[in-house]
């Protein structure tokens, strides 16, 4: 019985390892078919923007290199000229359509450093025509539509620019959190407060009381760091200079433990720290 045991797991370990190599063999060869077959179905459907994409992957140059498929090469390159012309024309007309509509809802689209765009400050997106997607301040958006992507972009500047703002009351209130921390550690008017921890305390300052009796998410007032980084830069372009009491914001750039705002010169940089001195 030993004996027949022994001589089963032998046959099989041999097989199996007989088989191993096959199957890997059979999975790259169905692999590359399953990447044939949906080039054929772009071609059909003449999706440009897809084949653009998948011609430029490592698979497409296997199949090329491989003995029994590497006949497609030919036909791979006719397609990579296709798909790059219509690309190309494509792209034209889409910043042109882009612009257009942005022009329609009043918003100041810059396009420069296409497929990257900017729209006032704290606004940036970008386009990807190969994953059929935007993102708008790191949010994806699953379109390339330029309609869909002015719409959403439109809706972000609603959120950024078209709420209720003091620079006055927005300023003395940066102060009044900055004050609270340098009493509770006994640090001194213009030393600098980690910017991380400023931007915790000061949203916990902007919620209401009956959110700290009931802690519920629906209760939770929430202040994005886009929204702390236009305030900023909203407060820079004001004509206030000072708290109501002279004392002057100063931001501190750094690496560690930062957060991306806007400074005084409207560039977008990593801020550490966050003080306040006399005028």
């Amino acid at each position: 019985m030993a004996d027949n045991e022994t001589f089963l797991q032998d046959t099989k370990e041999a097989l199996t390892q007989i088989l191993r190599p096959y199957q890997q063999d059979l999975n790259k060869k169905q692999r590359m078919a399953d990447f044939l077959k949906q080039c054929v179905r772009c071609t059909e459907r003449n999706d440009f923007l897809q084949l653009d994409e998948m011609l430029k992957t490592k698979m497409a140059q296997n199949i090329e290199q491989d003995e029994e498929l590497g006949t497609c090469e030919d036909s791979f390159s006719l397609l990579r000229e296709y798909a790059d012309e219509q690309v190309e024309r494509y792209r034209i007309e889409f910043i042109e359509d882009l612009t257009k509509l942005a022009e329609e809802a009043d918003l100041p689209m810059d396009l420069d450093d296409f497929p990257r765009f900017t729209v006032l400050k704290g606004i940036e997106g970008s386009v990807d025509f190969g994953k059929r997607c935007t993102v708008i301040n790191k949010k994806i958006l699953k379109s390339v539509d330029p309609r869909r992507i002015v719409a959403a972009v439109g809706k972000v500047k609603r959120q950024l620019y078209e709420r209720s703002y003091d620079p006055q009351a927005f300023i003395d209130s940066l102060y009044q959190i900055y004050d609270k921390i340098i009493q509770q550690e006994k640090w001194s008017l213009g030393d600098s407060v980690p910017i991380q921890r400023f931007y915790f305390d000061y949203v916990i300052s902007l919620q209401s009381k009956p959110f700290f009796q009931n802690m519920e998410k629906m209760k939770f007032r929430g202040y994005s760091m886009e929204e702390f980084a236009v305030d900023l830069w909203k407060y820079f372009e004001s004509d206030i200079e000072s708290t109501s009491d002279g004392y002057v914001l100063q931001l501190r750039p750094g690496r560690n433990h930062s957060l991306w705002l806007i400074d005084d010169n409207g560039e977008k940089r990593q801020i550490t720290g966050i003080s306040f001195q006399e005028d």
